[in-house]
């Protein structure tokens, strides 16, 4: 996605925030966040397929991964650890030296 596109995408939240009717807000904005539910689970699925074929196939560390993608660490470390809850119950990080991360034995 293009600097544009995301510019676009933005832009139209914000006019959705400028509604002038509050009901017509809520509902539009309801309506948005209702799709962007699904949205976000398609998403979260084509991203961690990117970050596994990018470790596999390129062999890139988590932080190379991180960068390419400009994402979190964290985001990166949790798709090899499986993990897709919130950051607030994530599990502790495992020692380094250990088989965390490609490379790392």
């Amino acid at each position: 996605m293009s600097d544009e596109e995301v510019r676009r995408v933005t832009d139209a939240l914000e006019a959705v925030e400028q509604i002038p009717d509050v009901e017509a807000r809520v509902r539009a904005q309801s309506r948005i966040m209702a799709d962007q539910v699904k949205r976000n689970r398609k998403w979260a699925d084509e991203r961690r397929e990117v970050i596994k074929q990018l470790q596999a196939d390129e062999g890139l560390s988590y932080r190379q991964i991180a960068d390419r993608l400009g994402i979190k660490l964290s985001t990166v470390q949790d798709v090899f650890r499986e993990y897709t809850g919130s950051g607030t119950n994530r599990p502790k990080a495992t020692p380094r030296g250990t088989a965390d991360e490609p490379g790392s034995e």
